[in-house]
């Protein structure tokens, strides 16, 4: 049985249905004095808008949206793999202690654990009316169950714009009862076959097909800004320009979300919060848990919000996303139970500080990958501070791991036809062979390409981040602890 209490309202789970909500009728609030939730999450996006820095990629709607909220400047997942990582933004619990290690689908198969309780079900267990739209991405759906799974749209999740003309007879649907939506787009993850005005030229970030909707923003291959992470070559100038397409896209989608929030009259009373579940989807940051692929993008607009275009410095991660929504949907997270047992998350809410430049007590976070296709496995342990990141490959022995389309990317490929000693700032063989331990100052060295571990300036250093990284693992039930002991 698990029980919540919100606002003095208070929801029990039995065998039949998955939450029966009991009101209390003591004179108590209704659901609707709770604003609405949107959850809008891109698959495989960087740090590449306008807002972050980017001159060339057009993103005028999340550059707005920055204007009237928060920009995170050090947002990160906990794991860089779609399926395991939505498993933690929709949970506050690290993918170690969900069972989601890695792909739902296909022959990868990870599933949640069945105590895992989700934010759709315990914001509908809250009086909240949920509805997810585009990617999905975990299993089982018991553990993720929305109240509505909106489909059918031109594009599929590749075209945000029927997406979110999908989504408006939901939000006018019923007006006085608050609500939760969980966007999801397919953009700008690899895929997609072939352009169609370049018949010969691969084309791997969806732009193979008109998009009804959708005003297409193509880019030449030499203005793009190749990242100190990645090889300036052709190959990877014409894969980002396809890649900046597919971002530009999104961003329409985010338009037209917002123009029927505030047509439906709801805008000024929805949280909205714009991320990616992991880093761009090129070898060198997703499925590291280097900076380019943990270090994300994070957007959040609060109507509440006592200051806007606000900057913040301070370090939250995707397990902080389910309990800082909770918190502000009046949720008491600190008397969420599951079977009579207090049900703790891993995370905390960044509500407080979302007016805050510079707040104190939000310096560390920590990372925690094991898979990403299940033929991957490389279990990766993380402690990232302002000023330090402390890795521990737990399977450093092994060569490290491809995704099947980061293999196959023409970037990628390139760099072995050639055969490059560098790929970026990184030279190939310690990319592929990677020690026990690493330790980066990430103020001196923000490419992670000088090893300090085994340097005796940063004995200390080293010691005092492997304790808290250790203490987090016990803290969090991370089954492989017993590497510790046998190993």
């Amino acid at each position: 049985m698990a029980t919540v209490r919100h606002h003095g309202l208070l929801a029990m789970k039995n065998p039949f249905r998955l939450f029966v909500v009991l009101i209390l009728l003591s004179g108590l609030p209704s659901a609707r004095s709770a604003p609405n939730v949107v959850l809008f999450v891109v698959d495989d996006q960087g740090l590449d808008a306008g807002c972050y820095g980017n001159q060339v990629i057009q993103t005028p709607h999340l550059d707005q949206l920055a204007r009237e909220g928060t920009r995170f400047l050090n947002a990160f997942c906990t794991t860089a793999s779609c399926s395991a990582s939505r498993s933690v933004i929709l949970s506050g619990r690290h993918n170690h202690a969900t069972g989601q290690y890695g792909h739902m689908h296909g022959y990868n198969n990870f599933h949640t654990r069945p105590d895992v309780l989700s934010l759709p079900v315990l914001l509908s267990s809250a009086g909240y009316r949920t509805a997810s739209v585009g990617k999905y991405h975990v299993q089982p759906e018991a553990i993720y169950r929305f109240d509505h799974y909106l489909k059918g749209n031109q594009g599929g999740s590749r075209n945000p714009v029927t997406m979110a003309n999908l989504c408006e007879a939901f939000i006018r649907s019923d007006p006085e009862q608050a609500f939760f939506l969980y966007f999801c787009t397919s953009d700008p993850h690899r895929g997609g076959g072939f352009a169609t005005d370049q018949p010969h030229a691969p084309n791997y970030f969806g732009n193979h097909q008109p998009y009804q909707g959708v005003k297409e923003v193509p880019y030449r291959p030499e203005e793009v800004i190749v990242p100190s992470y990645l090889p300036d070559t052709p190959e990877c100038r014409a894969e980002l320009a396809q890649y900046y397409q597919s971002v530009s896209r999104i961003d329409q989608g985010l338009g037209r979300l917002v123009d029927i929030l505030k047509a439906a009259g709801q805008y000024e009373d929805t949280l909205i919060l714009y991320l990616s579940d992991n880093g761009i989807a090129f070898p060198g940051a997703k499925t590291t848990l280097y900076e380019p692929g943990m270090r994300l993008p994070l957007i959040v607009r609060s109507p509440h919000q006592a200051h806007r275009n606000i900057v913040t410095s301070g370090l939250v991660s995707w397990v902080d996303l389910t309990p800082t929504i909770l918190d502000f949907a009046g949720i008491a997270i600190d008397e969420v139970a599951h079977k009579g047992k207090p049900y703790r998350f891993h995370g905390r809410s960044f509500l407080s500080i979302l007016s805050q430049p510079q707040p104190e007590g939000w310096a560390t976070v920590f990372a925690s990958h094991t898979f990403h296709e299940i033929t991957m496995y490389y279990p990766m342990r993380v402690i990232r501070t302002e000023r330090f990141k402390y890795l521990l490959n737990l399977a450093h022995q092994l060569p490290y791991p491809f995704a099947s389309d980061l293999f196959a990317s023409p970037t990628w490929q390139a760099t072995l036809r050639t055969d490059a000693a560098h790929y970026g700032r990184r030279r190939v063989s310690a990319y592929l062979h990677r020690p026990r331990h690493e330790l980066y100052h990430l103020e001196a060295d923000p490419d992670e390409v000088v090893n300090l571990a085994e340097n005796p300036e940063y004995e200390k250093t080293l010691h005092s981040l492997q304790r808290r990284l250790r203490a987090f693992q016990e803290q969090t039930g991370d089954p492989w602890i017993v590497k510790y002991r046998y190993e």
